[in-house]
């Protein structure tokens, strides 16, 4: 399973059809081209959390009539291919799709003000559609503040983020904390309710390479004291590899160091394919994750604790919020 799969963003842009098998693309699978339906089918997948990305620069208005545009447009992409794929919200569901042989797919936001014009629209998405929500993204927002070096100042989480935060714990609604400045980080873990597991779904870790994108150890150990786990990103840049030929050996690195730090309930995958990314010269797309199980038992890591990575400490989170 990955816990965060950004093509939509490119259908969106350019139109790119999620319904065809793509090959690399005009950039050799750099940046975009990375993935879509039929591959993911072919990598063998049995889930994805596919992400709608919100575009700071539109009114707070705007952004909330896009998001209910864009997550009407993703669900009819699915609706296309319906005996291959079809949009769940719980483990029990994931369980249903995966036994009558089809990809479960959730449906993640990136950047919480996708709905900060009335934080009551969160309470109005049907169906409980939307399973995980990454509070911040690249750019500050009335929520708080990124990480990013490209911020004015830290500010954290604002009182209005941290009344995201619960409104997102009472409607069983993952938080996702990639993407946020430390101080917010902690600011989220205080206004979490402690009785429900926080995730930070793509993201390196500092213990490895230290680099703004990154979770230092103390963070690491934020996120498992609350039963959550730690997906593991593809952005070779971010992972200590050169930019345009880091391999898939840094993300074992990466995932060897949350094992060691936190034990091995708390570290998935969550590629970040199609987010604008360079991915490792040999895991370039979906097709090639196999690589990356072999290393990991090249590694000797235990087949118990690769099967936890590759999916199972993602639905142990997601039981743990919603039973059904």
């Amino acid at each position: 399973m990955d816990l965060h799969v950004d093509s939509f963003i490119w259908t969106r842009l350019l139109g790119y059809d999620l319904c065809r098998r793509h090959g690399r693309g005009p950039f050799g699978a750099r940046f975009l081209s990375q993935t879509d339906f039929p591959r993911m089918l072919e990598a063998a997948l049995t889930g994805a959390v596919w992400v709608i990305t919100t575009n700071p620069f539109r009114t707070a208005k705007g952004r909330s009539r896009a998001f209910f545009r864009n997550l009407d447009a993703l669900t009819a992409q699915f609706a296309q291919v319906p005996r291959r794929f079809a949009v769940v919200r719980s483990a029990t569901e994931y369980a249903a799709a995966k036994g009558s042989g089809k990809q479960a797919a959730f449906i993640g936001v990136q950047g919480g003000n996708a709905l900060d014009h009335d934080l009551d629209d969160w309470s109005r998405i049907p169906g409980r559609a939307v399973t995980r929500v990454t509070l911040v993204h690249l750019s500050s927002s009335s929520l708080g503040s990124t990480s990013s070096p490209m911020k004015l100042r830290d500010r954290g989480l604002t009182a209005r983020g941290k009344d995201l935060v619960r409104r997102l714990d009472e409607q069983q609604i993952l938080v996702d904390l990639a993407h946020i400045s430390r101080r917010g980080f902690f600011d989220a873990v205080d206004a979490h309710d402690r009785s429900r597991p926080l995730v930070v779904t793509h993201t390196g870790v500092a213990g490895v390479h230290r680099h703004w994108r990154n979770l230092d150890d103390e963070q690491l150990r934020a996120i498992a004291d609350t039963g959550g786990t730690v997906g593991v990103m593809f952005h070779t840049g971010f992972l200590g590899g050169s930019f345009f030929r880091g391999k898939a050996s840094l993300i074992a690195d990466h995932l060897e160091h949350i094992v060691r730090v936190v034990g091995d309930d708390h570290a998935s995958l969550g590629s970040d394919f199609d987010g604008a990314i360079p991915t490792p010269r040999d895991l370039a797309t979906c097709l090639e994750l196999p690589r990356l199980v072999q290393i990991l038992l090249d590694r000797r890591m235990s087949p118990s604790t690769i099967k936890k990575i590759l999916g199972g400490n993602f639905l142990r989170t997601l039981e743990l919020v919603r039973r059904s």
